[in-house]
């Protein structure tokens, strides 16, 4: 048996390191969690005992922050008191009275960290939370990217694509991937890119920004996508044509090929990206790869003409707005409790 390298026993002790770190910030997430919560699950005994009510403002949690912070130091203001109070009444089932940890009863586990509760605790609306919740499980969002996507109403932005009964599943379960609609979003944000709102950028420094910022651009296009190509060469009767970007959907199992349009989309837009689709089911697809998606990404687009130009294709081209700022959530949150007053 031949002697181990140097080099390797550093990396060795590297990743013992590394995993032992990694589980020592999980077990305090844990602790912390635990312990904002029987803070609060405090407070409330208290009120109810004294019929008492802990507003923001009362006097209560203003003696309690000072109080607390004399008896521990910092860390006790008074909105972290008023958070703990919330985390009791919001997830009243987060554990056992006993105090005792209980797997069965943990949200998602306590695989999220304090920061990301305290962020879904700033949203009012209980199945836009609960969805927020699910999918940062699922997705394992930082707390950014959680609190990126509960800024750019995700929730909303897909929950107007469905009806009652599927605004109630996705809040339940989080977003869900069985067809190609259910892997777009109308309109996509493009906050990212940090440009000024009366901006000009052209098809190409568009697609460039995107690219230069891969990593927004992939949490913005939802679970399952993986970059394969821009500017995607195809040659026909010895012309060339370029596909902007060209995606594989790991969960769907197909090519998601996305061409971006600043201005108002045409019909012949929808013709163009009908052909790459057929270049692709033919000369791209191997032997597992379901048929490819096609989505049009534009500046603005006329409803009734996607309508009439997408009618009668086999091909899934879908066409979808961008916007360089965020959306205003309470407009997006009307729109979809009055469609939950519908159903």
């Amino acid at each position: 048996m031949s002697k181990p390298k140097y080099n390797q026993l550093l990396d060795n002790i590297g990743s013992t390191l590394h995993t032992a770190r990694e589980n020592a910030v999980k077990a305090i997430n844990k602790e912390l969690v635990k312990a904002n919560w029987e803070i609060g699950k405090h407070i409330v005994e208290y009120e109810q005992f004294g019929k008492e009510k802990a507003e923001y403002g009362s006097a209560l949690l203003t003696k309690l922050a000072k109080d607390l912070k004399i008896k521990f130091g910092k860390g006790f203001s008074k909105s972290n008191i008023y958070l703990c109070r919330q985390f009791y009444i919001k997830y009243p089932k987060f554990q056992t009275l006993s105090g005792k940890f209980e797997k069965s009863q943990t949200v998602s586990g306590i695989s999220l960290s304090w920061s990301h509760y305290a962020e879904l605790l700033t949203v009012s609306d209980d199945l836009a939370r609960n969805f927020y919740e699910k999918q940062a499980v699922k997705e394992n969002w930082s707390f950014r990217e959680m609190k990126r996507q509960i800024n750019s109403a995700l929730f909303q932005r897909l929950a107007l694509s469905r009806d009652k009964k599927g605004v109630l599943a996705l809040a339940e379960k989080g977003q869900e991937l069985f067809s190609a609609s259910d892997a777009v979003k109308d309109p996509y944000i493009f906050e990212f890119l940090e440009l000024p709102k009366d901006s000009i950028i052209k098809e190409r420094g568009l697609e460039r920004k995107l690219v230069d910022n891969l990593q927004k651009f992939l949490l913005e296009l939802g679970k399952g996508f993986s970059f394969v190509a821009k500017q995607f060469k195809i040659t026909l009767d010895n012309e060339h044509y370029f596909i902007d970007l060209v995606f594989y959907h790991r969960i769907l199992k197909c090519f998601v090929l996305i061409d971006l349009k600043t201005k108002k989309v045409k019909h012949q837009d929808i013709g163009q990206m009908n052909l790459y689709l057929n270049y692709f089911k033919t000369e791209e697809n191997t032997d597992g790869d379901n048929e490819p998606i096609g989505i049009i990404i534009a500046a603005d687009k006329h409803d009734l003409l996607v309508q009439y130009a997408t009618g009668g294709l086999s091909n899934k081209i879908f066409v979808s707005k961008y916007q360089m700022y965020l959306p205003d959530q309470k407009i997006l949150e009307k729109k979809v409790k009055e469609l939950m007053d519908k159903g």
